[in-house]
């Protein structure tokens, strides 16, 4: 259904939060994938706030939806949404990356309340999510699995044999999600290893494709309905998103791709993402 102002306005806040708090993480680990924690922040709000039928207190309810980080470098942006769901208090965020604590620069399934899927190895999270589906299938249950994969990693042929399986197994009950904010580590996507005609490609390996502003809720949202709905088809969301995107002096740079900064830099950031929200 669509977003209603009350729904819009209680994401919009906290997407800002997130933002906020990826930017600490940045700070209190001593770096952190930021670029593309920052693209994914409405995205990971609108999932987990709206969409994915989850239970905190219950982070293995067996009848749970599942998502699946297949860019799993964006930890910073992925394990703030599942404390902010209420999955582990808060605090524990400030020990990300410290010895002993749960929370490393990629998620790990068997530490993190609420990750479903331990990635980092780019590429993977497409085949993990078809498991999950043809799982769900198998046992007659209809919970959704969603994956979120980075552009840059669609360069991986696996991701491709992924999608042939996916439409070859018709898997309605998988949505995939890339965060197409065209920077990689090493560039520009389309210098390093052009995708385009991206969108084309996923129609020719037999998906649904919704192109949207990933930075929309509304948008997002209307992809999402429609997702939710596919019964024998996989639906592939194609958000159009901006690295870095809230803090001015990252957005659309790949500088920021990882990156550390000090407490003065960090305020900055801080504040270019609190004026955008005015």
């Amino acid at each position: 259904m669509p977003l209603s102002e009350e729904e819009f306005d209680k994401l919009t806040r906290i997407v800002k939060e997130l933002r906020l708090t990826m930017i600490d993480i940045m700070a209190w680990s001593g770096g952190a994938h930021i670029g593309g924690s920052l693209s994914i922040a409405e995205i990971l709000t609108i999932l987990y706030f709206k969409y994915l039928n989850v239970k905190p207190d219950d982070p293995r309810w067996p009848l749970r939806d599942r998502f699946v980080l297949s860019k799993g470098h964006a930890a910073a942006g992925f394990i703030p949404v599942l404390a902010k769901k209420g999955f582990f208090p808060e605090e524990e965020l400030k020990l990300f990356n410290h010895f002993g604590s749960p929370f490393a620069m990629h998620p790990d399934s068997n530490k993190v309340k609420g990750c479903d899927v331990s990635a980092g190895s780019l590429g993977h999270g497409l085949s993990m999510a078809i498991g999950l589906g043809l799982g769900a299938r198998y046992l007659k249950q209809s919970w959704k699995t969603v994956c979120l994969l980075g552009d840059g990693e669609c360069c991986e042929g696996s991701v491709w044999e992924a999608a042939m399986a996916l439409s070859h197994f018709r898997l309605g009950n998988v949505i995939a999600i890339v965060d197409r904010n065209k920077l990689m580590i090493d560039g520009r996507t389309e210098e390093v290893m052009a995708l385009e005609p991206f969108a084309d490609k996923w129609r020719a390996f037999g998906f649904e494709v919704i192109e949207v502003n990933g930075h929309d809720l509304k948008e997002l949202a209307s992809a999402l309905d429609r997702a939710w709905q596919a019964a024998d088809k996989p639906v592939l969301i194609l958000a159009n998103t901006v690295k870095g995107k809230g803090v001015d002096f990252m957005e659309n740079n790949v500088v920021w791709h990882y990156a550390s900064g000090d407490s003065e830099l960090c305020e900055k950031a801080k504040a270019s993402i609190l004026k955008g929200g005015e």
